[in-house]
């Protein structure tokens, strides 16, 4: 399906007071626009999809395979299906994230530890 979308469109969907989101869902993606206050934690998780994190603004520091990677604008991450992560904003931050096969449990809003 054709789609030509302008981001203030797209419904803001707040998770938490330090987290919303804005979700573009295809039938073999989810694009999502991520804004993360200070000191916003997305506590630990995995996914069955590939993940790539492109940060436009501010700073988030992912831990993941033993590391601990700060991620600044215009940099990305990747990250391998199945990977426990978790991330803290070190700053006011917006990102990009991709992930194939789409984010069902976003679509299905079955993504309780975001909702804290």
């Amino acid at each position: 399906m054709l789609n030509h979308l302008a981001w203030d469109s797209v419904e803001l969907e707040v998770m938490n007071p330090l987290l919303s989101r804005q979700c573009i869902h295809t039938a073999d993606v989810t694009f999502a626009r991520v804004l993360l206050k200070k000191g916003c934690v997305v506590p630990e998780h995995h996914h069955v999809a590939s993940q790539i994190s492109y940060t436009v603004s501010g700073s988030l520091t992912f831990y993941l395979d033993g590391k601990q990677i700060t991620v600044h604008p215009g940099e990305v991450l990747t990250i391998p299906p199945n990977m426990p992560h978790k991330a803290v904003a070190e700053e006011d931050t917006v990102e990009f994230d991709i992930f194939t096969p789409p984010r069902y449990d976003w679509i299905n809003k079955d993504d309780a530890y975001l909702r804290k």
